[in-house]
């Protein structure tokens, strides 16, 4: 058993939770925009990335596909009203053991990455409370890809460009609390760790195929083979 080379992680039911900061500043924006009121959770599903909830949330609420301006102002929207509803949350909270689990990682030697559908701003506002963004090297984001799989290949090669050479998949671990990061994490070969701290029960996560599956970061963190 040895430590892993790198370890890529979910932010929203894995480190954190903002107690619905992001679903009430996407009201906001929508509200200031276009003068509507919006609910992402009815057009949206959890692991989803940034642009397609906010595609997917114009579309059920207006009616129609957004013009390539009023997706643009959605995203900057959502950005402006992100931070005051963070900082003003009174459910945020950084989940028990994660600190210490980041800083064990970090010491034991493995460079610490984001994966994440949130797009890069939205990440770091929503870190910045907690003052994780300091354990996080890189991140493959909701700006990268639509698409879970290739945000995570941009993590991996973010990661290899830190060591300088390939990292060996079976190094690699993939950490989250949907079946999306499991599915993420076996489209990469990255062995995936979630934990059921989010929406998913334990069951579930192992029924989706995850290699292990903790019930919080209080759980001794797995090694690689």
């Amino acid at each position: 058993m040895s430590s892993p080379r790198a370890v890529l992680f979910d932010i929203d039911g894995t480190l954190i939770t903002t107690g619905g900061a992001g679903g009430r500043a996407w009201a906001r924006a929508f509200q200031q925009l276009f003068g509507r009121e919006a609910d992402i959770t009815r057009f949206s599903e959890v692991g989803m990335t940034d642009p397609d909830v906010a595609r997917q949330t114009f579309t059920g609420t207006m009616g129609r596909e957004p013009s390539d301006d009023e997706l643009a102002q959605l995203i900057m929207g959502y950005l402006r009203h992100l931070p005051w509803e963070v900082h003003g949350s009174e459910d945020y909270r950084i989940f028990e053991g994660v600190v210490d689990t980041l800083r064990a990682l970090a010491d034991g030697g493995a460079v610490l990455g984001l994966v994440t559908g949130n797009i890069e701003g939205a990440a770091r506002i929503k870190m910045e409370r907690s003052h994780l963004n300091r354990y996080f090297a890189f991140g493959g984001y909701g700006t990268d890809s639509r698409d879970r799989a290739e945000l995570t290949r941009a993590a991996i090669e973010r990661a290899e460009m830190l060591h300088g050479h390939d990292i060996d998949p079976a190094a690699i671990m993939v950490v989250g609390d949907t079946p999306r990061d499991v599915a993420a994490a076996n489209a990469v070969g990255a062995i995936s760790v979630c934990v059921a701290t989010g929406e998913y029960t334990a069951e579930q996560l192992r029924e989706a195929g995850a290699h292990h599956v903790l019930a919080s970061m209080l759980e001794p963190f797995p090694e690689t083979d």
